[in-house]
């Protein structure tokens, strides 16, 4: 049983969940753009520099709630962060792996998904109790992906009837590695392992089903940190240390993913998306988009802070449908709204399937998209893995987002190319990843307001 720690402010700003989006039909994409920072990547600075030895500078640390969440979780157990600057500049005064402290309440996850399974597994190398809470839409997401496997290292942890959040990580128990062979193909897991693996007595190994993304992995090394990769196997010895170090935080593909979408189906669009994230494991929704006919280049690829980063010049072109390959999916998993949207602009039947995990993100992404698609004239089919989508007139409507951040900017793409206005509700959640989304996508030519 949860006991009923009090819980504390942690200055993240939740915006009214009424915020709706009315975007116009029409337009086009041009100029150049730079979206935020890659989220994967901020919320594993704050953790990784925190625990480090000595002082960590981080530029273009992403300033939406979700990682702002990260980083108030560790000033609430002691670590001195300054910042973030308006330009994502963050310090962190590291006090390593062995130096927080008790929080005096709850560390509130808000939106993260990501903040909750990863600080699932550093938190139970701890030696005090701590509870992890969340919104609405976090406390209906699972968790025993990552509960279960890190009993199975010792940890003690405490979650509803279902295995959803509030979690409450018992403190103080012995962590032995183990070698876990995941059943499905996913980076929080597998992070949330390694992590706790930092604590653990001997090895911890992981075997991915599939490619994941490894942003854990590299950021480890970057911190001094020995982890082994030999094929789809992962390992990690226990009783190391971090180093601090310096990261710049290239742009998140996730997000220049709408823009990708909006310039390739809007007629006239010619539009540059600047010093993206080009990580092998994350590059999905590049090689699906090109599958599909898309004119997409790559240009200025360079290598910053171990991670590849590249400019993606984006034109205008004719989509064909196409059946999606079950090896990209998971390195296009949080790409599939967007994606969903360029397939419903394509010319013939596009199937995708072998993604379940999309039913169990912020919403349930397979149906939630296939109801907006359906609003809007599309024939969109849901199935147990994926979805079907026929492309029709694509006329406009209302859409409810169900709070899920991608899916309300993939229909602000939409609008693109839409025959009738499109009016998108519960929007406040696009803050969590992509604030200034609204801005952004106006100066780049979407007819869009704010209500």
């Amino acid at each position: 049983m949860l006991p009923n720690l009090k819980s504390r402010n942690n200055n993240v700003s939740h915006s009214s969940t009424n915020l709706q989006f009315n975007v116009q039909p029409g337009g086009s994409l041009q100029g150049k753009v730079r979206v935020p920072g890659d989220k994967s990547i901020s919320h594993r600075s704050i953790m990784l520099g925190s625990l480090a030895e000595g002082t960590t500078h981080v530029s273009g640390f992403l300033q939406g709630e979700d990682c702002l969440c990260t980083l108030n979780a560790f000033r609430i157990m002691g670590v001195n962060i300054e910042g973030p600057t308006d330009d994502g500049k963050v310090t962190i005064h590291g006090v390593g792996l062995h130096g927080l402290h008790a929080p005096s309440g709850d560390l509130e996850m808000g939106n993260s998904g990501t903040s909750m399974r990863l600080m699932s597994g550093l938190m139970s190398g701890q030696a005090f109790d701590v509870r992890m809470t969340g919104d609405a839409s976090l406390s209906k997401r699972p968790m025993k992906r990552v509960t279960v496997p890190l009993a199975s290292m010792g940890a003690k942890i405490d979650a509803t009837a279902t295995g959803t959040p509030p979690l409450l990580v018992h403190g103080g128990s012995p962590l032995h590695g183990i070698h876990y062979d995941m059943p499905m193909a996913s980076a929080q897991v597998k992070s949330s392992l390694l992590l706790a693996g930092l604590y653990a007595q001997g090895e911890t190994s992981v075997t991915e089903p599939a490619p994941t993304r490894d942003h854990t992995e590299r950021m480890l090394r970057g911190f001094g940190y020995a982890v082994k990769t030999d094929g789809n196997r992962i390992s990690l010895q226990g009783g190391g240390k971090l180093t601090a170090t310096d990261i710049d935080v290239p742009s998140d593909i996730s997000s220049a993913a709408f823009f990708m979408v909006g310039a390739s189906i809007a007629p006239g669009s010619d539009l540059t998306i600047e010093h993206v994230g080009m990580n092998p494991t994350r590059t999905g929704v590049i090689a699906i988009l090109r599958l599909m006919g898309a004119n997409l280049d790559v240009l200025n690829e360079r290598e910053v802070g171990g991670e590849p980063v590249a400019d993606i010049r984006v034109r205008a072109a004719s989509l064909k449908g196409i059946q999606i390959p079950e090896a990209l999916v998971p390195l296009a998993i949080d790409e599939f709204p967007s994606l969903f949207i360029a397939a419903a602009f394509a010319e013939g039947q596009t199937v995708l399937t072998g993604a379940e995990e999309l039913r169990v993100k912020e919403s349930d992404r397979i149906q939630v998209m296939a109801d907006g698609l359906l609003a809007c004239g599309v024939d969109a089919q849901p199935t147990s893995d994926g979805i079907v989508i026929n492309p029709g007139n694509f006329t406009g409507g209302t859409i409810d987002s169900h709070g899920d951040h991608r899916i309300a900017m993939s229909f602000a793409m939409a609008a693109l190319r839409a025959t009738q206005p499109i009016t998108i509700n519960d929007c406040a959640n696009v803050n969590t990843s992509f604030p200034g989304f609204v801005a952004l996508a106006a100066n780049a030519g979407v007819k869009i307001t704010i209500a």
